[in-house]
């Protein structure tokens, strides 16, 4: 016959056992193994993908440089900026702004106590882009 403790304990390890199995609790799972947080990773380096891909289209829709040396062996160079290459650049800033917006909403919706770390290197994407839109709007 078994004891009355040897019994609750036996009752708490099959309680503790149905607990368990149901669901993990979310702040127990490493970042790794997170799901939320590897699609919030993954959106916030595409946002820094698109915005590196808008630095390169900006360097082939921007004017060429025109050295003494092309001029005087008569070599033309572009002195405009290149329109088709410039609807893509504000199409890559503008998308790399969005991602970076929804970014820092899901990380705010996650992120509530005062102690979470802030994103630096998301509040610089939305300035880079920001900067870079405004930059492009006033001036061309």
């Amino acid at each position: 016959m078994q004891n009355k403790s040897e019994n609750s304990g036996v009752e708490a390890e099959l309680a503790f056992k149905t607990t368990t199995n149901r669901k993990k609790e979310r702040r127990k799972i490493s970042r790794s193994q997170d799901v939320f947080y590897q699609c919030v990773l993954i959106l916030n380096l595409l946002a820094w993908l698109l915005l590196v891909i808008s630095l390169i289209v900006f360097h082939y829709a921007r004017p060429e440089f025109i050295t003494g040396v092309q001029n005087y062996w008569g070599i033309e160079g572009r002195d405009f900026w290149s329109q088709s290459h410039l609807e893509s650049l504000l199409a890559l800033l503008q998308a790399s702004l969005a991602l970076s917006l929804v970014v820092f909403w899901l990380r705010a919706k996650r992120n509530r106590r005062k102690s979470d770390p802030v994103a630096i290197n998301l509040l610089l994407l939305l300035l880079i882009s920001t900067v870079s839109l405004i930059t492009l709007s006033l001036f061309l």
